[in-house]
């Protein structure tokens, strides 16, 4: 069996989904299905068992899980500006490092989310080199607790037999239960439906203009294959960036919005909050060499290419993977 944390989430219900694809139904889902999206994500998907993670834990701690090959844990609090450190540890270090020493003690493969957050500002780059991990510094405390577990599997020595993946600004269909932390393709698309415009934050450093701030986007379809080809390749471990390997800006993003949806674009910019200002990151983008270099060679959608997807085929119909 295939265990899927964050299984009726964002990533997780899109890669539930693509094994169903390729014809495997014994997964077991670990989420807390209390969000009527969430329940949606995973209305269409073939699954064997549907667990809570704290009850899932148990049966990890207490060893009472059996015929497992495989752990794909996708499950975190995901909010960059959570400010509960102890919640974080709990959930995003604690609740990894029990799903690690469990699939490393029964020897199964174990590939876990980490973030892009982790780079913090990106003055030292965006390698996913590991042996830079140590000379990172996350911008807020969810890049810290995701920092924190890249870290012991590397205190461990145990790069060489665990996955991480360093997520990039991932958006597409089944992110409609992340409220405040959806993308901003989302976002943006309500803003145009609703108002007929899209508000971007002004820039506080005078080399990027307004709405110039850069990302790495990455569609969720192009973002699962890349999840799963570690499930292909099974001797491929060590911590890899998923990402476009480009950068593009916010205000790239919010004119492919109302082309997809055939409007003239109209963008306003508003102040940054406060509490964001100091840990807002300008410039993010993967480099994607190592991903590459181990055999990677699936063609990848562009921003315009998996926003018009997005928006035609998912967003106006509010239509998810699957359906």
């Amino acid at each position: 069996m295939i265990v899927v944390t964050g299984g009726a989430g964002f990533i997780g219900s899109a890669i539930a989904q693509e094994l169903n694809v390729r014809g495997r139904k014994d997964i077991i889902i670990v989420d807390d299905v209390d969000h009527l999206e969430k329940a949606k994500n995973i209305a269409s998907i073939k699954y064997k068992e549907l667990r809570g993670k704290d009850f899932f834990l148990k049966k990890i701690l207490s060893r009472e899980i059996d015929s497992i090959e495989m752990i794909i844990h996708m499950g975190a609090c995901s909010s960059t500006t959570e400010t509960d450190e102890k919640f974080l540890t709990k959930n995003n270090y604690h609740y990894t490092r029990h799903l690690a020493t469990y699939a490393l003690e029964k020897d199964i493969r174990f590939i876990y989310a980490s973030s892009a957050a982790t780079y913090g500002n990106g003055e030292i780059g965006y390698s996913d080199d590991e042996s830079k991990l140590n000379t990172l510094r996350p911008l807020n405390l969810y890049g810290e607790s995701k920092h924190k577990f890249d870290l012991w599997v590397k205190s461990q020595g145990v790069l060489d037999r665990v996955v991480g993946l360093k997520y990039f600004n991932i958006f597409g269909p089944n992110e409609y239960h992340k409220k405040n932390m959806q993308s901003m393709v989302i976002k943006g698309f309500i803003q145009a439906r609703e108002k007929n415009k899209i508000c971007l934050f002004k820039s506080y450093r005078k080399e990027y203009q307004d709405g110039g701030q850069e990302r790495d986007f990455l569609y969720i379809k192009d973002a699962v294959k890349m999840t799963l080809f570690f499930l292909d390749h099974p001797t491929i471990c060590g911590i890899f960036n998923i990402g476009s390997g480009k950068a593009r800006n916010w205000n790239d993003l919010a004119t492919t919005i109302f082309k997809a949806m055939g409007s003239d674009p109209k963008i306003e910019y508003m102040p940054m909050p406060e509490n964001i200002r100091n840990q807002y990151q300008y410039h993010t983008c993967a480099e994607t060499q190592k991903l590459l270099e181990a055999g990677y060679n699936m063609q990848i959608n562009s921003l315009e290419e998996g926003i018009i997807d997005y928006v035609k085929n998912y967003l106006i119909s509010t239509k998810r993977l699957g359906n």
